[in-house]
Formats: structure tokens, sequence, C-alpha cells
């Protein structure tokens, strides 16, 4: 019974702690946000003052404050209406989401530049001083302390701070232009083999067509939808999956999005499942409603054999999985998924939550295809190494992973033994003594917060499957 209370109570003690963790971060976030906007306005009261004529200064500083206002009231409306599932002025106004998404990401990730460069200086400064007082002879001790050291201007140093500040500041803006008016709309096919354990001959060069988090909202119109449906289907796939997010808030037309998504043609028909932001909207009945109506099919922890060229495969699909109960409680994923799993055929799973793919091949599910992360939505190389914020959520973040197939699921987010697999060589397989389960992350159509995207161009998957 000690034992009991001691468990519970160290239960709640970690549920608190997570809560306080999610709170810290919110704040965090929102205090960073504060000081970017308290910075660029200061940035600006400074740079007017040198204008002549009072009117001007004025007006251009009214200016921004009504701009910012506007971005401060549309930037709360759409937050209630993705978590809340009320809509309003955001609804109604795409180009001011637009202007919202793209002033907070870029003046947010300016400031923090800004910041940095600012912060070397002093490092610098200080070590300079630190380096002059150090050699400076002893009969002019009276001369080098900081302050007089840095009393002789050098105007080299102080060039190139101010030209790194200039650079820091304007990078973020020119990058966010960049990925807002090309990158974003850069739609790339990334063809993909994977090999499948005890897939039947016949099912040899199946191809199934995957797209993910459209996204329909301010940032994504319906003829950008249309255009990735036409490259779709121009690939031939004998299959089509939506693994989930057709839009971002309750704001936006599902039924716009189902209406574009209708049009992909496949021999094995199109299916889909649910991702987080129809739960978010409310729309998850809704949108598996749609899809009955144009003739799709929204799996929702469940199942459906599927016969090509004479032989079958189970395709399987989730609502979005959450890994915590609202109070932070870890809860078990895919948990009522162990009775539709066929030992007879191999198993395709559409889960939008990539985190699912450790409970997937624990439960002897082939493959899983998923979305979610957006691939980062931004994802920076430096010295070999991508640096992408979707590590902060799972370590599947684009592309296809392995694992091995029953090995039992660890407690932490993901295998430490997982494997990002770009490229596969038949001798690989024809050696490898145990069988791997597979999952594929897909990049997403759309965008989420900033409508931005740098290395991470959205995608469309063409996924064939192989024999081992």
């Amino acid at each position: 019974m000690v034992n009991l209370y001691f468990t519970l109570r160290g239960t709640d003690i970690v549920n608190w702690g997570f809560l306080l963790l999610r709170i810290a971060i919110g704040l965090s976030i929102l205090t960073l946000l504060y000081l970017s906007q308290r910075f660029w306005y200061r940035a600006l009261w400074r740079v007017t003052s040198h204008w002549g004529r009072v009117t001007l200064r004025v007006s251009a500083r009214l200016a921004y404050v009504v701009l910012l206002l506007l971005v401060i009231i549309t930037m709360i409306t759409m937050s209630q209406g993705l978590f809340f599932g009320r809509g309003g002025f955001a609804r109604q106004s795409s180009l001011m989401t637009v202007i919202t998404g793209l002033w907070f990401f870029s003046a947010l990730f300016a400031f923090l530049a800004v910041k940095t460069v600012h912060g070397l200086e002093r490092l610098w400064r200080w070590l300079h001083a630190t380096t002059t007082i150090k050699t400076a002879p002893q009969q002019n001790a009276a001369q080098s302390t900081p302050e007089l050291a840095e009393t002789v201007a050098d105007p080299g140093r102080r060039y190139f701070f101010r030209a790194a500040t200039a650079a820091a500041g304007a990078a973020p803006f020119l990058g966010a232009m960049y990925g807002f008016a090309a990158e974003r709309l850069n739609y790339q096919v990334r063809r993909i083999e994977i090999p499948i354990h005890n897939l039947p001959a016949a099912l040899d060069g199946l191809k199934i067509v995957q797209i993910s988090d459209i996204h329909l909202s301010g940032y994504m119109s319906r003829s950008q939808v249309r255009r990735a449906v036409d490259m779709a289907n121009n690939l031939g796939a004998d299959l089509a999956v939506v693994t989930g997010d057709l839009i971002t808030g309750s704001g936006d037309s599902i039924a716009d999005c189902v209406e574009e998504v209708r049009r992909l043609h496949a021999p094995l028909g199109t299916w889909g499942c649910n991702g987080n932001h129809e739960i978010y909207a409310r729309a998850e009945d809704e949108a598996a409603y749609l899809y009955a109506q144009a003739g799709m099919k929204m799996l929702r922890q469940e199942n459906a054999p599927i016969t090509f060229r004479g032989a079958s495969f189970n395709l399987l699909g989730v609502d979005y999985q959450r890994e915590r109960t609202p109070r932070g409680q870890r809860q078990q994923t895919l948990a009522f998924v162990e009775t539709l799993v066929r030992r007879d055929m191999p198993n395709i799973l559409l889960s939008h939550n990539p985190n699912t793919f450790n409970r997937a091949a624990e439960l002897g599910i082939e493959l899983s295809l998923a979305g979610h992360t957006h691939g980062g939505q931004i994802q920076v190389e430096i010295l070999d190494h991508r640096l992408s914020p979707a590590r902060f959520i799972t370590d599947y973040i684009a592309g296809l992973y392995q694992r091995p197939l029953f090995a039992p699921a660890p407690n932490e987010r993901a295998a430490s033994g997982a494997s990002v697999t770009r490229a596969f060589s038949p001798s690989f397989f024809a050696s490898a003594s145990v069988p791997m389960a597979h999952i594929y992350v897909n990049r997403g159509l759309g965008t989420v917060g900033a409508p931005v995207r740098l290395g991470v161009p959205p995608e469309i998957s063409l996924i064939i499957l192989r024999t081992v």
C-alpha cells in the first residue's frame, strides 16, 4: 500500500513537472516575442528621430503601432481558431495572416541574430581590454584601464560589427521572403523504394503516392492544392494516401480541401487518416463524412484488406495519436490496433504522428506512412549537421527510417538504434538476418506558424514497394 502511494505520488510529481515545463516554454516564447517587438519599435524610434519633419516622424511611428496592433489581433484570433475552435478576423483576411506570420517569424529571428552579434562584440571588447591591461608597461598602468583602452577607436572593428549587425538583422527578413515566395511553392516529387518483409511477388512494384499536411488556410490556397494533386496524378500510382492535417484551424474550409483531394486518381482508391489539426478544429467526423461523400475512405482505427494483382495487403489507419493526456500523463499509442494487424499479409499503417513507429514495429506492422513534422519546415546545415526544429518533438523528422520488426517499443521518444535509411543496396538486404519495419515521414505541402520553408521544400512522395 505504501509503495502504491509513493508510485502515485511520483506520477503526480512527474505530471506537474511536465505541466510546469510547458508553461515555462510558453512564457519564454511570449517573452521573446515581446522583447523582439520592443527592440524593433525602439529601433524605428531612433531612426525616425533624425527625420526633420515632425509630421513625418509621427506618421511613421503611428503607422507602425497600428500595423503591430492589427498583427497582434490577427495572431490572437488565429490562436483561438486553432486551439479553441473559434475563428473570426483571421478567417476573413488571408493577407493579414500572411503578414502576421512573416513579421513575427522574421522579427524574432532577426532580434536573436542581432543580439548574438552584440554579445560577440561585447565579448571581443572584454577580451581586447583584458589583453591590453596585461601587456601594458607598468609605468603606463594608469592608462591601461578597460575604459581608457577603449577610448582609442578601432575603425576596422567598429565597421565589422556594424556590418555584421546589419547583415544579421536583414538575413531573417530576406530568408523569410525567399522561403515564402519561392521555396514554399517549390513542390518536389521524392521517389523512394522500400523493401517489405514477406511482400508477395505480385505486390512487388506497387506504387503509393502520398501527400500530407496540406493545411488549406490563408497560407495555402485551393489552386496550390490543385497543382499538387495534378503532380500526384501524373505519377501513375496504384494507391493514393493523405496522411492528415487537411486544414490548420476551424476557420478553414475542410470541404474545399476535400473537394481538391477527391481529384486524386488511383486504381486502388484514395485513403486517409486524421491529423492533429482536424482534432484542434473539431473536424474529425466532418472529414470522414466528406471523404465518404467523395468516394474516398478515412480510416479511423480501422483496417481494409486490399487486393492487387491477386495478392493482398492490409491497410490500417488511425486518428492522430496523442502520446500524453491533457494532464501530461504518458499513454500508449495505437492502443486498439493490435487486433487489426494481419499476420497472413503485409500491413501498411497510415498514422499522422511518426512517433507511433516504435509501437507499430512492435506490433509487426511492416510499413508506416506519416507526416506531421513538415521536415521541421526550416532546416539549416552546419558542418555537415542538419539542424531542424522538428528534432524537439521526434527522432523521425523526414524521410525513411527503420527498426527491427517485433522489437519491444522503448519508453523513450524513439529507439536509440533507429537509423535513417536514404538508399538501399540489394546486398544489404540479402545479408540481413533480422526483418525490418520501415516508416516514411512525408515533409508535407503546407506550413504552420510562419508561411515559410527553408531547406525543406514541400513534398509529394512516390513510394514503391519491393520484395526483400
